[in-house]
């Protein structure tokens, strides 16, 4: 009874509101409207339930298709390897890895993002073009990126299972490929790209692995976990070679390369 007092004292506080809004409001129709809100008898100007539906269904869609459709994927997924190379459990941890990884997507996404305000965004809000117009040209940077780094035998095997017969012919241009198709294919091309560079990651620090396990046999350590022993070498080696600066700029280069 006690947690219901207060939301009961806020319902009250609402309906007080409410109570002194007529003052204020129109009273035709069902529900009332204040000042700078109006009513529409013009049916293209209302949202219906299904647009509003739609609307909120894209909103939460929205973050997970512009993280597929960016540098993101393959960024994070290589800090990941790192880490796990490393051995170093939760360190750095995820949201420091989350971070580092947007802002690397935001560096190789600027010259992207500034087409897109260029061409689409800032039309739109000038009110030179619509809502639609805009969606479309800021979907010709995405794609134009997309396209710069998607593998043609991926495209060309996703064409094949979305059982479009129109994408067979040969001679097949960008500007026939559906934006879905595109996106499909250029998640396999960044998850291909990213699991050679997390393979070429761990290389080096499965050498010393190697060599501290061995190690540690031939001495009669048995109970000495390896790990515990390789860990303060393999932070020794990622520092000497200065390995952030190595990867980063590994990274923003591999985008670079169509």
């Amino acid at each position: 009874m006690l947690r219901i007092r207060p939301l009961l004292s806020i319902i009250g506080i609402f309906c007080a509101v409410l109570a002194c809004a007529p003052a204020t409001a129109r009273a035709e129709g069902l529900i009332p409207t204040w000042g700078g809100w109006s009513r529409s008898e013009n049916p293209q100007e209302v949202a219906t339930t299904v647009e509003v539906v739609l609307f909120f269904t894209l909103l939460s869609l929205a973050p997970a298709l512009l993280v597929l459709m960016t540098s993101f994927t393959r960024i994070i997924i290589v800090l990941s390897f790192l880490r796990r190379a490393l051995a170093t459990q939760d360190l750095p941890p995820t949201p420091v890895l989350t971070g580092v990884a947007l802002l690397l997507t935001f560096l190789v996404m600027a010259p992207a993002l500034a087409e897109m305000k260029e061409q689409a965004v800032a039309p739109y809000l000038n009110g030179e073009i619509t809502q639609a117009s805009a969606l479309e040209r800021g979907l010709v940077p995405l794609r134009k990126f997309m396209f710069t780094q998607v593998r043609a035998k991926d495209l060309k095997l996703v064409v094949e299972l979305s059982g479009t017969e129109a994408l067979h012919a040969e001679g097949l241009r960008r500007a026939d490929v559906p934006t879905t198709v595109l996106t499909t294919a250029f998640v396999l091309s960044e998850l291909r790209r990213a699991f050679v560079m997390g393979f070429a990651l761990f290389l080096p620090f499965l050498v010393i692995d190697l060599v501290v396990a061995s190690t540690l046999i031939s001495l009669g350590m048995y109970m000495l976990p390896p790990v515990l022993v390789s860990l303060p070498f393999k932070l020794l080696l990622f520092v000497l070679v200065d390995g952030w600066h190595l990867l980063v700029g590994s990274l923003i280069k591999s985008f670079a390369v169509a």
